[in-house]
């Protein structure tokens, strides 16, 4: 996975599937872990087309860590059938979505 340092606090990372899927996000994990406050990720969802339950458990891990640091995460661009996933797990309601980078930028630059 790309990961490009957007500013000291934001971090882009270019998801794709399994089984890079589940390495990447134990680095982000990790990363995450290991900024104190005010971390900000925009994960790019194009490339995922099906989250297992693993991916789920790690996503909901890495979004516990980011928030409880003050920090958001932010999933875009995230394909239909990984978006019905969500919405039958329920996550829809804890994730925060937008439809590309840019905006999903804007709104981390504006703690949203």
């Amino acid at each position: 996975m790309p990961l490009s340092d957007w500013s000291e606090n934001i971090v882009i990372g270019e998801m794709t599937d399994e089984p890079i899927l589940s390495d990447d996000l134990k680095l982000l994990i990790a990363r995450a872990e290991k900024k104190q406050a005010d971390l900000h990720l925009v994960l790019d969802m194009r490339g995922v087309t099906y989250l297992n339950s693993s991916n789920i458990a790690q996503l909901l891990q890495l979004r516990k860590i980011v928030v409880a640091a003050k920090g958001s995460l932010h999933l875009c661009g995230v394909k239909d059938a990984v978006w019905s996933i969500l919405l039958m797990t329920g996550l829809d309601r804890l994730f925060k979505f937008t439809d590309d980078v840019p905006t999903a930028l804007a709104a981390a630059q504006l703690g949203l």
